[in-house]
């Protein structure tokens, strides 16, 4: 019976990896033999991984697929860098699994290229539906997010809990839903995140309609479409959006706003922006937290 292609390269990525290790860094005796390969042996990496030499060897044989837990472990083991951690979780077929408590925060590259998009209302949202990034256009005809604590600038959280988000969406219910949906699908790909399920209990406590609509268990991919907004300075918009993969994190996407040359609701973008320029706004760069 032939071997999985995938645990094949799996097993020799290990063994590449293994082979650049020097074993007095990672503090293991010199047993004054020579060694007839560089970098660590396979029962080396298997003592620091806490598993037998007989798993491991299998491992880097392809003939065995490890848990995530190990892949995670192996991964400290072996010192990988973050490109290196993803391509062994890949090869696994397994899910990274989230970064805990760990910030989210956008590139100083991605962020210029936001505050150069001066008539684009766009943000950067995270898997919870963290407002990570954004420009002075998107302050302008959303909320102002740099006067929002961190804690709580969450896209789902903010139409829930900010009245303002309600009265901005002329169809808040689809809206809201949609984005729900789209929280359901993060929830799935990370079941264990504790600062997720702290997020739907605590807005499960607090609203009834988030509590009926997360209990549907609808799902949606965060892709494109079109909203209706009532904005306080210049009026309706109708505004398509559209997200892109943010390839620094995965876990992180673009949301672009637009309207068709010509229509009003570009007319009326541009005269946001003329507004925006005018007004105490940040943009995620220099934003500052009350």
């Amino acid at each position: 019976m032939s071997r999985d292609p995938h645990l094949n390269e799996l097993g020799e990525f290990l063994k590449a990896r293994r082979a650049e290790l020097n074993p007095a860094e990672l503090g293991l005796p010199d047993s004054g033999q020579q060694r007839r390969v560089p970098g660590l042996r396979r029962e080396e990496v298997a003592v620091l991984a806490v598993v037998s030499t007989d798993y491991y060897t299998r491992i880097e044989q392809g003939r065995l697929q490890p848990s995530a837990p190990l892949l995670a472990e192996l991964a400290r083991v072996l010192r990988l860098n973050e490109d290196q951690r993803a391509y062994l979780f890949e090869l696994a077929g397994k899910n990274l699994p989230p970064r805990g408590s760990e910030r989210q925060q956008v590139t100083p590259q991605l962020q210029r290229m936001l505050d150069d998009l001066t008539t684009t209302p766009a943000f950067v949202i995270g898997r919870r539906t963290e407002v990570v990034g954004w420009n002075r256009l998107a302050a302008a005809l959303f909320a102002d997010f740099g006067q929002i604590p961190e804690t709580e600038r969450l896209y789902v959280r903010l139409l829930i809990t900010d009245p303002a988000m309600r009265r901005l969406y002329a169809d808040w219910d689809e809206v809201t839903r949609l984005a729900i949906a789209q929280l359901r699908m993060e929830n799935a790909r990370y079941p264990d995140d504790p600062r997720l399920t702290t997020l739907v209990d605590e807005l499960s406590a607090r609203d009834a309609q988030f509590r009926q609509w997360w209990a549907a268990r609808d799902v949606a991919l965060r892709t494109a479409g079109t909203k209706r907004l009532r904005h306080p300075v210049v009026g309706d918009l109708t505004l398509d959006w559209h997200t892109l993969a943010c390839t620094t994190d995965p876990d992180q996407h673009i949301v672009v706003w637009t309207a068709p040359p010509g229509s009003p609701s570009h007319d009326g973008l541009r005269l946001l922006a003329s507004w925006a320029a005018d007004q105490n706004l940040t943009a995620s760069g220099s934003a500052t937290t009350r």
